[in-house]
């Protein structure tokens, strides 16, 4: 190879961590650091995957083209818009950012900059999608449930994810991933939603109508017993249901003689792996990402809305 990505990492937590693992092993890229504000916590990960620790964000962004950035949402904004004005491409983890107009902010900065923005919307980078992507036709409903467990306590910050609504925090994925798939305006919304462990939403359950008629039901918790990531999609002759979490799926066909079940088959893979090497070839190539700011951006007015419809569904 040519060349390699220098890349670095702000935020090495839960999921940052696994972003300095990946660089470290792909071959198009170069690690160069990581940075996060819990000193011991990055040189744990630092000395793991041979990389250099820096003091601060803008020092990173000295040695490095592109970066990951994968701090609590509500420092998306900062944190990004400073890497992005310094000229770096830039992959944020999902959701963009913790307003509407924070995302189209960022978003304005790398066109300005004329950077790469991509966004961390990792399951279109699952199989299941790959798959769904091409069986697709003409979706008529879809229905996805995403559920967790309520995450962690941390000392002296509030649980991971916690910073925001469920809707900003798990079910964003699939408003990204159910925008993308059915390609129509929404022209309806119906939600509800209830804190329970969190100042914000902690269960949430959408239904949206698109003006091609396809119905949406989204359902998204991180207060389960257990982890669930699974989407169900009808069409005129066809129902998929797809499991993010086990890569496995079945799709029933409406034939002559009656319905047919088949397994789908499926090449496993890592989402986050495929993701961040895609990210490194967009750099490398110059190419536009899967997720770019502008789509991110469209999902999270999608949330957005629904935040309004559940807060005015309570008032």
């Amino acid at each position: 190879m040519s060349r390699r990505v220098r890349m670095g990492v702000v935020g090495v937590g839960s999921l940052g961590q696994h972003h300095a693992r990946i660089y470290a092993e792909l071959p198009q890229v170069e690690l160069v650091g990581l940075y996060d504000a819990d000193a011991a916590r990055v040189a744990e990960v630092a000395a793991r995957h041979g990389a250099r620790v820096y003091p601060d964000p803008v020092a990173l962004a000295a040695d490095c083209e592109a970066v990951s950035v994968a701090v609590p949402t509500d420092r998306h904004r900062a944190v990004a818009g400073a890497l992005i004005e310094s000229g770096l491409h830039v992959l944020v983890e999902k959701p963009l950012a913790a307003t509407t107009r924070e995302a189209e902010e960022l978003v304005a900065l790398a066109q300005a900059r004329n950077v790469i923005l991509q966004v961390g919307h990792v399951e279109r980078f699952n199989p299941v999608l790959a798959y769904l992507e091409e069986a697709l036709k003409h979706p008529r409903f879809i229905e996805a449930h995403r559920l967790a467990p309520y995450p962690p306590v941390r000392p002296g910050l509030p649980p991971r994810g916690t910073e925001v609504s469920v809707v900003l925090d798990l079910m964003i994925h699939d408003l990204e991933i159910i925008l993308h798939l059915v390609g129509a305006p929404v022209t309806e919304i119906r939600a509800v939603g209830v804190p329970v462990l969190s100042p914000t939403e902690d269960i949430a359950n959408v239904r949206l109508q698109f003006a091609n008629g396809c119905v949406a039901n989204i359902t998204a918790s991180r207060i389960s017993a257990e982890r669930l990531r699974k989407i169900r999609v009808f069409q005129d002759d066809a129902y998929l249901s797809l499991d993010y979490q086990a890569q496995s799926g079945e799709i029933h066909r409406r034939t002559a003689t009656g319905i047919t079940r088949e397994t789908i088959p499926l090449e496993p893979g890592e989402p986050l792996a495929l993701e961040l090497a895609a990210y490194a070839e967009c750099v490398l190539r110059r190419d536009q990402p899967r997720v770019s700011g502008e789509h991110a951006a469209d999902a999270l007015r999608l949330a957005a809305r629904i935040l309004a419809a559940l807060h005015e569904g309570a008032a």
